[in-house]
């Protein structure tokens, strides 16, 4: 694929003030019908209760800051930067907006639009590294050139590109803003879909901290290397421990040696640690009262 030209910066598609010595630089009042927007916009998540307060400045103050658009050859006008603005104008009821005209090509356009939305630094992860993922493939760019391009360490690029690797219904949450890309990373570590899966809903669930969780994926690789013939070969021991799993709904361990041994409960939380605790004395206090 050949390579475009990217890195330009926002500086170079919006200057501060337009000048008349500056041929390309166009500020008119577009109709917003007239606008549309681009399909490959990082963004695909817009905060509704901050579109609405944004709307209310529109209505009262109007649009201070120009969008900026490209023109399209079948005619009418494609949007690079400025979506939150457009739409709140459109919910405002405004049938035009004041738009600074440049060119640029497909490449150069979700490149300014991925490079606004992380300078706004709200842009969800899944919606980042698809963005990212968007440029690589118009530009051509290795994962180096792009970390430059858009000002960020090459290990947070191949991180953030990393987190597409996850199932759709995590990414969903990760979108959603129910985990974090933290989250994500860590569960990156679990060997199949379905363990991330189930594990990304235990955290959501029991509200894991990043921590809480990276603790519960060694601790579940710890286990899996440690070899224990007791509970892999006794019928009654797997039983038991299935049966204390319902009970206390979560992971129990019991390490039989011989006629002695240990119970391990694992918690994942200290809200979970209290709940275990109170089934624990549920359970002792009809006896004492015996």
């Amino acid at each position: 694929m050949t390579r475009k030209a990217l890195g330009r910066g926002l500086g170079a598609l919006i200057p501060e003030a337009p000048q008349d010595d500056a041929p390309n630089a166009q500020v008119l009042e577009i109709s917003v019908e007239q606008i549309e927007r681009n399909k490959e916009q990082p963004r695909t998540r817009f905060d509704e209760a901050s579109l609405r307060e944004l709307s209310q400045s529109i209505a009262s103050h109007g649009v201070l800051q120009p969008v900026v658009v490209r023109p399209m050859p079948t005619g009418g006008y494609q949007l690079i930067l400025g979506e939150r603005r457009l739409r709140a104008a459109r919910l405002a009821g405004l049938e035009r907006v004041p738009a600074i005209v440049r060119e640029a090509d497909e490449a150069e356009t979700l490149e300014l639009a991925l490079v606004e939305n992380l300078q706004r630094e709200d842009l969800n992860p899944i919606d980042e590294a698809h963005g990212y993922e968007a440029l690589i493939e118009l530009g051509g760019l290795k994962q180096s050139e792009l970390a430059d391009h858009v000002g960020k360490d090459r290990s947070t690029v191949a991180n953030t590109l990393r987190l597409l690797d996850l199932p759709l219904d995590v990414q969903e949450l990760l979108s959603g803003g129910s985990l974090t890309a933290g989250h994500g990373r860590a569960l990156l570590s679990a060997p199949t879909a379905e363990e991330r899966t189930r594990l990304a809903g235990k955290a959501v669930e029991r509200g894991l901290s990043v921590r809480e969780l990276e603790a519960l994926l060694r601790g579940k690789k710890r286990r899996k290397k440690a070899s224990r013939p007791s509970r892999t070969e006794d019928p009654v021991v797997r039983e038991m421990e299935e049966r204390l799993q319902r009970t206390f709904g979560t992971q129990v361990r019991i390490d039989s040696l011989g006629s002695e041994g240990t119970i391990r409960i694992e918690y994942y939380s200290g809200e979970d640690l209290s709940r275990i605790i109170d089934l624990l004395l549920t359970v002792r206090e009809p006896a004492a009262r015996e």
